[in-house]
């Protein structure tokens, strides 16, 4: 059974509810891994799944029920069952607050009858040729990459019916000395863009750094971000930015950085948008969980979270805009920070008198969010900045503590906007592109002794 049969077949069962919406999915994924600069594994998967979403008409109100199964079914009574289990599901949760119609159809997808795609091995061709020249060096390199297409196909039962092939890859390298390690990685959407062998040769510049190390306090420091490390903080704030939450006040949105205030006098830019060339993602909603499953197939739009330098959007579903008289703003998949210079870190380097540069954040967790305090780790690689040149690497890492909204308020310099690949996020978030940043008081709590 075809995944569009299934679609159909599973719409059919559910003719007696008040409405329904089926996704199937199928996940074609390759792997490549590397160890101590010797190939280890790799491997090519394919993984699929059916969604099923049931609306029931209840006294009180419309209630919504999801049920997932993790294969693709060929049998109509196991379809039957998937939906008198989502059935069941609505049922027993009751009136859903955030109910709306289903959409209706905007328009035909043509490519709705088409089959899934499929990646390959064969995607690391050129990465593979410059890899073997990386491994035969005399540093030690560890890494992973990866690389999946995701065909979903959406159904409802309002007659929504959309196909979107959604490509994701990333690559990570670590460059590793007895006392030292370094990270670079970058996002992709089919490796043609990748040149590992200069992101071999930046993580070994950053372990040539290590030659010299140096102890330094925690305390506050104007301190270089690059790419990686600000697309880890700004991706988060973006993540934060729900208008019901700010609405009922318990969010950092609810105050000083509500709708209209400026954040900064910088003509910053924070948007994610379905169209952005090399980063496109849904062009409508397609959510078996996440976001309200009410709004499948409503159409996804280029939003602007902070548009120069102030708050512009945050994110409703359609109940919620019709709720608190707003506009319907669906999250994005992906996330850009443009605004800045033509600078570029090298550059924002040459430019510090004394300072730090870090690589990249990891373990980033929130305090508070009532100001989006956020803490996390620095991780593979602290250096110390002295009269525009990197002089040394820090001993240790460090804790941090300090909000996204913060390094807008208080970022002196933004440089050019570049890819990037969030090391935190990675494995959820990887349509990046940040510039780096230079904040003057990044707060560095305590002392991580940890690599």
């Amino acid at each position: 059974m075809t995944p569009q049969e299934i679609v159909e077949r599973t719409l059919a069962a559910a003719g007696h509810l008040a409405g329904c919406v089926v996704i199937v999915t199928e996940t074609s994924e390759a792997v490549v891994r590397w160890a101590n600069s010797t190939m280890t594994t790799n491997g090519l998967s394919l993984s699929s799944a059916v969604t099923v979403v049931a609306f029931v008409d209840l006294p009180e109100g419309l209630a919504a029920g999801t049920v997932r199964l993790g294969e693709l079914v060929a049998d109509p009574a196991r379809l039957a069952d998937l939906v008198a289990a989502a059935e069941r599901s609505a049922r027993e949760a009751g009136p859903a607050k955030d109910s709306a119609p289903l959409p209706e159809p905007v328009d035909t997808d043509p490519a709705w009858a088409e089959p899934g795609a499929r990646t390959s091995i064969a995607v690391y061709a050129d990465l593979a040729e410059g890899l073997a020249e990386v491994l035969a060096g005399p540093v030690r390199h560890f890494g992973f990459a990866d690389h999946s297409l995701t065909t979903s196909w959406l159904g409802t039962s309002t007659g929504v019916r959309r196909r979107w092939v959604q490509p994701t890859g990333s690559v990570e390298l670590n460059a590793k000395s007895a006392d030292s390690s370094a990270w670079t990685g970058k996002a992709t959407v089919d490796y043609a863009d990748v040149d590992i062998r200069a992101l071999a040769a930046e993580a070994e510049q950053r372990l040539a750094w290590g030659g010299r190390k140096v102890t330094l306090e925690p305390g506050r420091y104007e301190t270089l971000l690059p790419p990686s490390a600000v697309s880890d903080m700004l991706v988060y704030l973006g993540w934060s930015m729900e208008g019901r939450a700010a609405q009922e006040g318990h969010s950092a949105f609810t105050g000083k950085a509500a709708v209209g205030e400026r954040l900064t006098d910088l003509p910053l830019t924070l948007y994610s948008d379905p169209a952005e060339p090399g980063l496109e993602y849904e062009p409508v909603v397609i959510a078996g969980g996440g976001t309200s499953v009410f709004d499948n197939g409503a159409p996804t739009r280029r939003v602007d979270w902070i548009r120069e330098g102030v708050v512009h959007e945050l994110q409703y579903t359609r109940a919620e805009a019709a709720e608190f008289g707003t506009t319907f703003t669906p999250g994005g998949d992906n996330m850009l920070l443009t605004g800045g210079s033509a600078a570029s870190v090298e550059e924002m380097v040459a430019g510090t008198e004394r300072g730090l540069l870090l690589t990249c954040l990891w373990y980033i967790r929130e305090v508070d969010p009532a100001t989006l305090l956020l803490t996390g780790l620095t991780r593979d690689g602290v250096y110390l900045v002295e009269n525009g040149e990197v002089t040394a690497e820090v001993d240790h890492n460090f804790r941090f503590n300090y909000s996204p909204l913060d390094m807008l308020r208080r970022a002196t310099e933004v440089g050019a906007t570049a890819p990037a690949l969030p090391r935190e996020w990675k494995d959820w978030f990887t349509r990046c592109r940040f510039p780096p940043m230079r904040v003057p008081d990044f707060r560095m709590s305590s002392v991580s002794l940890g690599r």
